[in-house]
């Protein structure tokens, strides 16, 4: 009995490795997976912070100041020492970032003041209040404070956040090396000058190492071409399973009469975990792993099949090896309804749209066959459409996967 969705989803978690850690520093950190934890190393902000260009006062000196007028007594930048108000009704100049004075609890913006030389004149419809425009001392994070927690994907923001708190160097998952093994004899590379009836070009090695590398989850990546022949098969992936920390194969796994790949890959002494799901497109997918727990997985060849495997399976199983954060559960409406008869989960290619709310509607944008890879070009990933139901009316919410 085939597998459903969930059941191999399962079986592909319960087989997995960890990946091992490494330090990385934070120049060649942007997409890696976080394995130790970042923390604040001191307050943020580490001190009482202007947020205004002004005048640093003191606001109790406005109920003893019926001319409400302050002596500019000095200036202050950013990244100069706190200076001190030495006197009553005195005020810093003071400039956006920079630390308060000590003795002043309040920024007047330049907006409210009315300046004469070196003396300013609250104007009338201005209030002074202890605090304001003032970003407080810890207010965002005491030190110790875990920002970044273990399984963190490393992006922009999360580098800002891991240099403020010194982190130069960062401890990650390690990327692992990824084989992608076109399989069959009516393949030729792309560059291949003379090109017959009969062939194609290899087109899904390059597909998988290109959404591979987009992951941000992957380390040295080579593609290999098998022929349909089986000696040559057994001797190149006992050497790719040998060297690899992730194989991947596209084609040769269905039931014809030249698919030699599970046989191989018992022979090799990989452990078959499941055979088939039941799913449309990539029904015949297939996973293993070595004795030293390589995952294996053989996608069904038709180009369709193969991303949408690619997407739904292996690209979470390298998260997982990577003790990344499951990213957020993505759901989509379909705008249309759409009927499909079969006893089959159905990963439906559609279009998305967002509502001025952020929601998703889908538009089914169904492909010819598993082999129409140029129907894919105007969809934005599949939704996952359950088996056990037949009809599926517009509004239907259903998981949504975006092509990376």
């Amino acid at each position: 009995m085939l597998l459903s969705p969930a059941e191999a989803t399962a079986i592909i978690a319960a087989h997995l490795p960890r990946l091992s850690a490494e330090d990385c520093g934070l120049s060649a950190a942007h997409g890696r997976i976080l394995r130790r934890a970042v923390t604040t190393d001191r307050d943020m902000p580490a001190y009482d912070r202007v947020t205004m260009d002004g005048f640093a006062v003191n606001s109790a000196d406005l109920a003893a100041n019926p001319t409400r007028s302050f002596r500019i007594a000095g200036f202050q930048a950013a990244g100069m020492m706190a200076q001190t108000l030495a006197a009553a009704a005195t005020a810093i100049e003071i400039a956006t970032g920079a630390v308060l004075p000590h003795g002043a609890d309040a920024i007047i913006p330049y907006e409210e003041t009315q300046r004469d030389g070196e003396s300013f004149t609250l104007l009338p419809t201005s209030a002074v209040s202890a605090g304001q425009n003032l970003h407080r001392r810890a207010s965002d994070f005491p030190a110790g404070a875990e920002l970044l927690p273990v399984g963190t994907r490393l992006t922009g923001r999360e580098i800002a956040v891991a240099a403020t708190c010194g982190a130069a160097h960062l401890t990650v998952a390690t990327r692992p090396s990824i084989a992608v093994i076109a399989t069959g004899d009516e393949l030729v590379d792309v560059d291949s000058p003379n090109l017959a009836a009969h062939q194609i070009r290899r087109s899904n090695d390059h597909a998988l190492r290109a959404a591979l590398l987009q992951s941000d989850l992957a380390g040295r990546i080579e593609r290999f071409h098998l022929r349909d022949h089986r000696p040559e098969i057994e001797q190149s992936l006992r050497r790719i399973l040998a060297e690899f920390d992730v194989v991947i194969l596209t084609g040769g796994v269905s039931k014809g009469k030249l698919d030699y790949l599970p046989e191989v890959l018992a022979e090799l002494k990989v452990t078959s975990h499941f055979r088939g799901i039941a799913q449309r497109p990539g029904k015949p997918l297939w996973f293993g792993t070595t004795s030293r727990r390589t995952p294996v997985f053989a996608l069904p060849g038709n180009p369709v099949s193969t991303y949408t495997c690619l997407h739904r399976y292996v690209i979470p199983a390298l998260h997982q090896m990577a003790q990344a954060i499951p990213p957020r559960p993505a759901t989509a409406s379909l705008a249309t309804a759409f009927n499909f008869p079969r006893p089959l989960a159905f990963m439906l290619p559609v279009q998305i749209n967002a509502s001025a709310e952020g929601r998703l509607s889908a538009q089914p944008a169904p492909f010819n066959t598993s082999g129409d890879l140029g129907g894919l070009l105007q969809t934005d990933g599949f939704v996952e459409l359950p088996a056990d139901q037949k009809n599926f009316p517009a509004g239907t919410i259903a998981p949504f996967w975006r092509w990376i």
